[in-house]
């Protein structure tokens, strides 16, 4: 599991525990059965407080979401495919939602055109154990999205990226630990 955070000033709205709560999960969640008690622990606190501190920062905008980051080649996902299409501005709103619910997608968002170069504004990201499963499903989005789209391409991933967890501008005292709730 994972914890994703919006760069911005908005790490100033911490206080010295959601920090060390931050700190503490920058790697990915635990994977034990009390992940949030595992991370609260060390910090003098308990899985509930954390929990709660985490759902203020994701409404305040801080954490942008806590999600599973699957290595997917570890999984023998060994096809992945950014499929990229050119979709009709009216409607992308509504076919992304729909796009975003399709078995295979884990990623799925609206992106400015770059014309003349760049016409695609919807990507959605495709995995598959083959490049024809990946195929596939592209060809089952383009039925969704159908007078909708006027092109798309997959743009399949050469290598994989290191994923990292949540980091956190330097500040001084910023890797310190609160002092434990009596």
């Amino acid at each position: 599991m994972s914890v994703s955070t919006c760069p911005s000033e908005s790490s100033s709205l911490l206080d010295a525990t959601d920090r060390a709560i931050v700190l503490a999960t920058r790697a990915g969640l635990p994977l034990v059965p009390d992940p949030w008690g595992a991370v609260g622990r060390p910090l003098g606190l308990g899985a509930e407080e954390v929990r709660a501190r985490l759902a203020r920062m994701q409404e305040v905008g801080i954490v942008r979401r806590v999600a599973a980051v699957p290595n997917h080649y570890r999984l023998g996902y060994v096809a992945n495919g950014m499929t990229v299409w050119d979709v009709d501005d009216a409607q992308i709103d509504r076919l992304g939602r729909e796009v975003a619910t399709l078995p295979g997608v884990s990623h799925c968002y609206r992106r400015p055109r770059h014309l003349p170069d760049w016409p695609y504004n919807l990507f959605a990201m495709l995995h598959g154990h083959t490049r024809e499963e990946v195929e596939r499903q592209a060809e089952a989005l383009r039925a969704l999205l159908g007078e909708a789209c006027r092109d798309h391409r997959i743009l399949y991933s050469s290598r994989i990226l290191k994923k990292t967890g949540l980091r956190l501008a330097g500040r001084p005292g910023a890797g310190r630990k609160p002092e434990p709730r009596r």
